[in-house]
C-alpha cells in the first residue's frame, strides 16, 4: 500500500469514528484536516466533496464490518453455530465502538433515514446486505434441521436486528449495565422459538 493509500485509510478510519459520534452533517473536511494535522487542500484532493467523503466513510465502515464480523462469523460451521457466531461477532463490533459513539451504522441510520441521496443509498445497501447474510445463514440452518421448516429467514433477520437496536439504545442512552446480557437473553429466546418442536419440548424448565 502506497503512502497516498495509507493516508486515505487513516482519514477514513478517523472520519468513521467521528461520524459515529457527531454524524455526517457535522463532519467536515476542515475538521478532519485539523484532527489529522493535514492541509485542507491535501485532504480535499482525496475526496473532492463532502458527499464523496460521506459515501466513502460508509464504504470504509462496511469493509471493516465484513472483516471483523462477517468473514469470521461465516467461518463457523453451517446452521445454528454460524448464526450464533455472527451474532457474537456483531456484539463485539458494538462493544468496540461503545466508547467512540457506538455502532456507526445505527448512528448514521437515525441521521440519514429521511435524507434521500447517494449517502443514504449506500448505507441502506450495506444494511440490506447484512440482513441478507443473517437470513441466508438462518435458511441454511433450516436445511440442516436446526430450525423449523416453516420459520421465515427474513423475519428472523429483522428480529435479530431489533435486538441489536435495543442493545444500542439501552447501552448508549440508558447506560444499562445489563444491556448486553439482556440482548443475549433475547437472542437465545429467539433461537429457541425458531428451533424444531422436538428440541423445544426438551428445553429444561426455568427454575
Amino acid at each position: 500500500m502506497g503512502k497516498g493509500s495509507r493516508t486515505r485509510q487513516a482519514i477514513l478510519k478517523r472520519a468513521s469514528t467521528l461520524a459515529s459520534r457527531v454524524g455526517l452533517e457535522a463532519l467536515s473536511i476542515g475538521r478532519l484536516a485539523e484532527e489529522l494535522d493535514l492541509s485542507k487542500s491535501g485532504l480535499f484532493a482525496h475526496f473532492q466533496s463532502k458527499e464523496a467523503l460521506a459515501v466513502q466513510v460508509i464504504e470504509f465502515a462496511s469493509g471493516a464490518f465484513v472483516e471483523q464480523v462477517v468473514k469470521p462469523g461465516l467461518a463457523a460451521p453451517r446452521g445454528e453455530p454460524r448464526v450464533r457466531a455472527l451474532f457474537e461477532r456483531w456484539l463485539q463490533w458494538s462493544r468496540a465502538g461503545s466508547g467512540k459513539g457506538g455502532c456507526v451504522f445505527v448512528s448514521l441510520a437515525a441521521e440519514l433515514d429521511d435524507r434521500p441521496g447517494p449517502t443514504r443509498d449506500r448505507l441502506a445497501r450495506a444494511q440490506r446486505e447484512w440482513l441478507g447474510v443473517l437470513a441466508g445463514c438462518f435458511e441454511v440452518g433450516i436445511a440442516e434441521g436446526h430450525f423449523r421448516k416453516d420459520a421465515e429467514p427474513a423475519q428472523f433477520a429483522q428480529d435479530v436486528y431489533g435486538i441489536y437496536l435495543s442493545l444500542h439504545h439501552a447501552r448508549r442512552l440508558l447506560d444499562d449495565p445489563k444491556a448486553e446480557a439482556r440482548a443475549r437473553s433475547a437472542f437465545e429466546a429467539l433461537l429457541a422459538a425458531a428451533g424444531p418442536a422436538k428440541r423445544r419440548r426438551r428445553r429444561p424448565e426455568a427454575r
